[in-house]
């Protein structure tokens, strides 16, 4: 009896590039788009490997999941970028961009649905970005989001857009869900302009033609994605455990309590919250890689963080190699689950280099507050999380199996300087009232409603402000995924305020060998460090008071040696820590003698 035909038969086509038979075989509805070879790619993912430009294309019209994740936890776009063709690039962006916004779209219902079913609330989450280094962590920017939830309407205030350009980028924007029949309404409030975006999603949807045109990514995007490192920085929470902060040394150490927004919380420390980053550089040319090595900033040396680099796809290379199969595996070794690959693999060679830092997160949960973490707040950091990078490392962490009660505050780790605290405040306006949300009268419905917080939402807060122009949809400029380029805008706006005159030269300058927004030739080794010497004497005038013992009549003493600056700047980073650590042990040895000395008088 014959059998059924070859195994992988897309996967197959999709090797020899033979995109007509692709477009064929897809067509007929018989295969699997999704199914994974013994490599476990799918057909798309072995198309982006291979280069194979016209498979792509077929693939992506059939919709083929751009969101996926190799098994190395590289995403689609990440292995487009690797390949170094720009027409890839921006093919595979663009459809990852409109498989984004459908998939928000699609969702958004569902989530309003769930909303309508739970009470009203009025809440705030404020976020506080820090640093364990000094002058990072002085001006990290902050930003509350206002969040008003009334039946299936939700709106979502802030004012920390984004980052464009090298900076922070601020305004002031609502977001406005409004559940519908036919699905829902977006809305997106730009106060400053008084502009209205509006969006209806069960057209939008219908649409995907109109849809797809809109995400078309810039020239200026895709070389900027082909001219800098693949950046992937995640979470590893496998191992985390949770236990109690302690405090106190007289008598018996209790477990620690304190006070958030008007509730008794715990708290609790997560250990062996891991933070890795990867960072992939075979797709960029000699000039780019030399801007940094390896991957490697000044910066990145300051702070002492030491990288892994690990090359792949290492075994010689044969007579039948190309670029995309370095190796020359034949399809016959490919597609055979029995076959060892040992070291070869399709694709171009990857550089790496990686680091796995281990933080330690805190949490606050009170067990009285009445917010339902499920029902009420995580629908909306779903909703949140699927265009904000911040949002869906908090969604990550909050999945995991967390003690009893409500995290009123979470600090976690963004990147690997950076921190982000989230608390949540203002419940239904108790500590600053709000002409939009009151709590109702005695005697009510509402007031007499199961809920344990009764709270009334005024409906005009959904609704478009007077003279505001209200317009189409619009798509801005997607975020880069990229964490790494996130901390750098962080850093880029804390620190650019260190320069006063036009001529000095600021931190972000000896970071990046430019000023913002400009385009200068690259600077020699030599004049890199001079630059990085001369931003860490202007961060060291903020730290150490000017003129010591040693200054007569104040004079400022001569500018300290490189390797000095150095040694002086990684001291003030980490005295803090050190005088934390300090206090413990004290605190621990003064209970040990409290203990010894109750044991002695008994």
């Amino acid at each position: 009896m014959a059998g059924p035909g070859p195994t992988f038969p897309l996967h197959r086509l999709v090797w020899a590039n033979r995109h007509r038979e692709l477009e064929a075989a897809l067509n007929s509805r018989q295969h699997d788009i999704e199914q994974e070879d013994p490599r476990g790619r799918t057909p798309l993912e072995l198309a982006v490997s291979l280069g194979n430009l016209e498979s792509v294309r077929v693939l992506l019209r059939h919709n083929a999941n751009v969101g996926k994740e190799s098994c190395q936890g590289w995403a689609v776009l990440q292995e487009a970028v690797s390949t170094g063709d720009p027409e890839m690039v921006q093919l595979v962006l663009q459809y990852r961009d409109y498989q984004r916004a459908t998939q928000r779209l699609a969702g958004i219902p569902e989530l309003l649905n769930k909303l309508r079913q739970a009470p009203d609330f009025y809440v705030e989450m404020k976020w506080e970005f820090t640093s364990w280094v000094p002058l990072v962590s002085k001006m990290c920017p902050s930003d509350v989001y206002r969040v008003w939830k009334r039946g299936e309407n939700l709106r979502v205030d802030t004012s920390l857009l984004g980052f464009e350009h090298m900076t922070w980028q601020r305004g002031r924007r609502s977001f406005i869900f409004k559940g519908q029949e036919a699905g829902a309404l977006v809305m997106e409030v730009d106060h400053d302009r008084q502009l209205v975006h509006t969006e209806t999603l069960g057209l939008t949807l219908h649409e995907p033609e109109a849809l797809l045109a809109t995400m078309r990514p810039s020239e200026e995007h895709v070389a900027s994605r082909l001219t800098s490192p693949i950046v992937s920085t995640h979470l590893d929470t496998r191992n985390v455990a949770f236990e109690r902060n302690k405090c106190g040394i007289w008598g018996w150490r209790s477990e620690k309590m304190e006070t958030v927004s008007g509730y008794e919380a715990k708290v609790y420390s997560a250990t062996n919250v891991e933070l890795v980053t990867r960072t992939r550089t075979e797709h960029l040319s000699d000039q780019d890689k030399s801007r940094s090595k390896g991957g490697k900033t000044p910066f990145q040396s300051f702070l002492g963080m030491a990288q892994q680099h690990s090359s792949h796809n290492g075994a010689p290379v044969q007579q039948a190699a190309s670029p995309t199969n370095p190796t020359a595996i034949s399809p016959d070794e490919y597609f055979d689950p029995n076959f060892s690959l040992e070291s070869r693999n399709i694709g171009r060679p990857i550089e790496m280099s990686s680091k796995v830092q281990r933080f330690k997160a805190t949490l606050w949960l009170s067990e009285e507050h009445p917010l339902s973490l499920g029902d009420q707040v995580m629908p909306i950091i779903d909703l949140m999380a699927i265009s904000n990078a911040h949002f869906a490392k908090l969604r990550d962490f909050i999945n995991l199996r967390l003690p009893p009660g409500f995290p009123v505050k979470i600090e976690i780790p963004l990147f690997h300087v950076l921190n982000a605290r989230i608390t949540f405040s203002n419940l239904c306006g108790c500590d600053e009232p709000l002409s939009s949300v009151w709590v109702p009268a005695p005697g009510s419905a509402i007031a007499a409603s199961a809920s344990p917080f009764p709270c009334e939402v005024d409906p005009a807060v959904f609704e478009v402000p007077d003279g505001y122009s209200v317009l189409g949809a619009e798509r801005s400029e997607p975020l880069r995924d990229e964490d790494d380029d996130l901390l750098q805008f962080a850093i880029q706006q804390s620190l650019l305020e260190a320069g006063t005159e036009a001529e000095q030269v600021t931190v972000w300058e000896a970071l990046t060998n430019t000023r913002p927004g400009a385009h200068l030739p690259q600077v020699t080794a030599y004049e890199e460090q001079l630059q990085l010497e001369r931003a860490l004497q202007e961060s060291l005038q903020m730290s150490i008071e000017p003129g010591g013992p040693g200054s007569p009549h104040g004079t400022p003493p001569a500018p300290p040696s490189f390797e000095e600056q150095l040694r002086l700047a990684l001291e003030l980073s980490s005295r803090e820590e050190e005088e934390r650590e300090r206090r413990g042990r004290q605190e621990e040895e003064d209970f040990q003698r409290v203990l010894q000395l109750s044991l002695t008088e008994h």
